[in-house]
């Protein structure tokens, strides 16, 4: 069985991190334990978050007196390589014999996606909007209120062809658990005269998790998250668990674009695609979610 799993960034931090403790190595390891059983059972391929990461280093590259490369597509990179390494470490002690790899992974995206005239993924931490006037003013960021405060929006256009696929599959068949795709992979796009370029946006994670596991023909998506699965009605008390859902009552429900939306779409999109099975639920629950005994388990 080849299974693509999506981590959420619980996976990487205390609830997404924080600037001063972007990626959690204790948090990374119980990742790692709860991937384990899926990687012993068949091919596994790992792709992750990384907003809070990259926003992080979009601050520091943005600090005066420094001379980091500060677009978005080498910040992409940089994150793949750092959660990457980490990741590695992490899945190598939990798999002490099975070979781990972590492939950058570019994604083309087409420069004529109407995400770019309307920038709303955010990333990084939570300003106040002091900073925000400030960093508008001197890097030109865009900002959201959350509710929480203020975050940094940038593009998100959609997935088109994942650029490293070949070098991916032949990994995977090859026996190696692949970690690839990180943060939705580093947006590149054609120029018309045909040279890639990268470009000023990020790809969402489970987006590109769900057209990945598609073009690999894997039979399971799990979109692994901190929470037990989908909830109908929420965020009211008499919420209530979806345990069981087929693609067109799961799309027609209303739910928080910058947070279940984008899983659900994902879900939906790979069930649609494919016909395999999808299941978004909690990261600890890994084994169970790819038995279909626990999260939201998506049908056709």
């Amino acid at each position: 069985m080849r299974i693509v799993a999506a981590l959420g960034g619980n996976a990487l931090g205390r609830r997404a991190g924080t600037a001063e403790d972007p990626v959690d190595r204790g948090t990374l390891a119980h990742a790692a334990r709860a991937l384990a059983p899926l990687a012993a059972a068949g091919e596994l391929i790992v792709t992750h978050g990384n907003g809070p990461q990259v926003g992080f280093l979009a601050l520091q590259a943005g600090h005066p007196g420094t001379h980091a490369a500060s677009s978005l597509d080498v910040l992409d990179a940089e994150t793949e390589g750092w959660i990457g390494y980490l990741l590695e470490q992490a899945l190598d002690e939990a798999l002490p014999d099975r070979e781990v790899a972590t492939l950058l992974t570019r994604v083309e995206v087409d420069r004529n996606d109407p995400a770019f005239d309307h920038p709303d993924k955010p990333i990084g931490p939570i300003y106040h909007r002091s900073e925000c006037a400030r960093l508008s003013a001197e890097r030109g960021f865009q900002f959201v209120e959350t509710g929480r405060g203020w975050r940094r929006v940038v593009p998100s256009p959609s997935p088109g062809r994942i650029v490293e696929l070949a070098a991916i599959r032949l990994l995977v068949e090859a026996g190696v658990v692949v970690v690839c795709a990180g943060g939705g992979g580093i947006p590149v796009s054609r120029d018309p005269d045909g040279r890639q370029r990268g470009v000023e946006a990020v790809i969402d994670k489970d987006a590109c998790s769900a057209l990945l596991a598609a073009q690999l023909d894997a039979q399971v998506l799990l979109l692994l998250t901190d929470v037990p699965g989908v909830f109908r009605d929420w965020p009211r008390p008499a919420a209530r668990p979806i345990a069981e859902v087929a693609v067109a009552e799961l799309a027609a429900l209303r739910l928080e674009p910058g947070s279940m939306a984008p899983k659900v779409a994902a879900a939906c999109g790979f069930v649609r695609r494919t016909g395999g099975f999808a299941a978004i639920g909690a990261l600890a629950d890994a084994e169970r979610l790819a038995n279909g005994e626990a999260g939201t388990r998506v049908r056709g």
